[in-house]
């Protein structure tokens, strides 16, 4: 898939008022600071369509991108650490709950881990709850231009291993680079194919 247009359609932490358009929707999502609003942009050919910060937690609302006028990209709040309030937080997730459990338009989750990092108990709780809830998704490993190839795939090999205890079988994954744009064909052409099925 070629992306000819990308264009910031709303943000904000109320699903009913989500657009009503019936395209179908894909949501990426994952801890702070693990590079989302970069793989966006990479994606999308944008340099600054998802706001990068060095601040983690930036994105607090949920944002909708219009992509060749045909799907939406949405960039969901991380989960887990963002400087905000306990009380907000609690928003957050709460918006975020009632996102995959309501959002019909709703076709996939891409779930971002750091691929330098262990397992983290919190992408694994989040994985389960998404798997209880029945709410499809892939993981996307970023980050893999950090690591030599040699230490690369017995990280992604641990991550199967942590997976396997719990799931039958290895979710869909893909391995990315927002710095080299690895990855970033295989993610559109997936889209892509489902997109196409009737």
């Amino acid at each position: 898939m070629k992306i000819s247009s990308a264009e910031f359609v709303m943000s904000n932490s109320d699903v009913a008022k989500c657009p009503k358009d019936p395209f179908p929707e894909y949501a990426f999502i994952g801890r702070s600071n693990v590079g989302k609003s970069s793989l966006i942009n990479m994606l999308t050919n944008r340099k600054s369509l998802a706001k990068t910060s060095g601040r983690p937690g930036k994105t607090q609302l949920i944002n909708h991108f219009v992509i060749n006028k045909k799907w939406f990209l949405v960039d969901l709040p991380g989960y887990g650490y963002a400087r905000v309030s306990k009380s907000s937080k609690k928003v957050f997730q709460r918006f975020i709950t009632d996102y995959f459990k309501n959002r019909k338009q709703l076709i996939s989750a891409f779930i971002l881990v750091d691929s330098r990092h262990e397992p983290q108990k919190i992408d694994l709780e989040f994985m389960e709850w998404m798997g209880i809830n029945n709410i499809p998704f892939s993981i996307i490993f970023t980050k893999a231009d950090k690591l030599s190839k040699n230490k690369l795939t017995p990280q992604i090999e641990a991550y199967k291993k942590s997976m396997l205890q719990f799931w039958e079988e290895m979710p869909n994954y893909f391995i990315t680079s927002s710095t080299s744009n690895l990855g970033k064909d295989e993610i559109l052409n997936y889209i892509e194919e489902i997109n196409s099925q009737p």
